[in-house]
């Protein structure tokens, strides 16, 4: 019997990953050793109380992703690390990052209480890592997770290492969807996610450097932005090189047609030296990228996938500094 692999199909047909990543306000990483059940939450470690608290987040529909993590040590340490990551309102650059040591996995529900009810939780640490890299290894969800991104996350984490970076630590993580772009990853705390990765493109990722074109196979979106306008955000960082990496961005949708067709955007980021720009964007469906294809290795139906172009870009507003300059292209 010859499997069907989700990844290896969206590769085939030529779909663009740019416009997949996720919109959330707050992640929750937990540390939990694998084996993960297929429905992470019910995997053998993750004790009730968590599972409880979830459930009354799904149902009150707060705009938080809970996910196992995991590492080569997670095994033998006699503690849990547990990850906030929240984003803030107005320009920004991604997410905030609070770390917790705590002594089991039994003290996650009740940490994470006190923080969503703005109580400063036991337990917290200050370390100098300053970026988190998940790479969903979850291959119990899907089978291109575990083909793809075991062997991925295993070869970063010798990257990672080769390249000296201590600020830099590596997860493995339970879905946090896009199994079709596997290997797929989330660079926390911008919130930047990543399909169809090789070592190449990773390690430009890491250090920002190299030919910044190579996002356009491998950068799936900015999560801080709804998912129409991330193509329009992967303009701009085209536009402007890996600089754009250090600017603050805020973004919305202005107006949609009930055919959702066509999308007027904008787009507010400011650069490290203050100046301050506006984009106006005209965003259209893109039929020639637009497919029709199983999202998943056990899908059952083809699904459409919508993606977009820009169609007009406009500078609507800035405040610039005498001496800055709009780059060109």
């Amino acid at each position: 019997m010859t499997h069907f692999f989700c990844s290896d199909h969206s590769k085939q047909v030529g779909e663009d990953v740019i416009g997949s990543a996720t919109n959330y306000q707050t992640y929750v990483l937990i540390e939990c050793p694998p084996p993960w059940h297929s429905e992470a939450l019910n995997s053998r470690w993750v004790p009730n109380s968590l599972k409880v608290l979830v459930e009354e987040v799904k149902r009150t529909k707060q705009p938080i992703r809970f996910l196992l993590i995991a590492n080569n040590e997670s095994h033998k340490i006699d503690h849990t690390t547990l990850l906030i990551y929240h984003q803030q309102e107005g320009l920004g650059n991604g997410y905030r990052k609070q770390e917790f040591k705590l002594p089991n996995i039994e003290q996650a529900a009740p940490t994470i209480r006190k923080w969503l009810s703005g109580s400063t939780p036991k337990y917290e640490v200050k370390i100098s890592v300053t970026r988190d890299i998940l790479v969903c290894t979850h291959g119990s969800h899907d089978m291109c997770c575990a083909r793809y991104g075991n062997p991925f996350y295993y070869h970063a984490d010798a990257t990672i290492s080769d390249l000296g970076l201590d600020e830099v630590r590596i997860w493995k993580s339970s879905h946090f969807g896009g199994h079709r772009f596997a290997p797929t990853a989330i660079d926390l705390p911008e919130g930047r996610y990543y399909g169809a990765l090789d070592q190449e493109s990773f390690k430009s990722i890491l250090t920002r450097s190299g030919d910044i074109n190579c996002l356009n196979k491998v950068y799936r979106g900015w999560g801080i932005l709804p998912p129409a306008m991330q193509v329009l955000e992967r303009e701009l960082i085209l536009r402007y090189g890996w600089d754009w990496f250090d600017c603050k961005v805020a973004g919305k949708i202005i107006k949609q047609s009930l055919d959702n067709c066509t999308i007027e955007a904008e787009l507010t980021f400011e650069k490290p030296s203050g100046s301050l720009y506006t984009y106006q964007a005209r965003l259209v469906k893109d039929e020639s990228k637009t497919k029709e294809l199983k999202g998943s290795c056990n899908a059952t139906k083809k699904s459409v996938l919508a993606k977009y172009a820009v169609a007009s870009l406009n500078l609507l507003a800035s405040k610039v500094p005498a001496y800055c300059a709009l780059p060109s292209r």
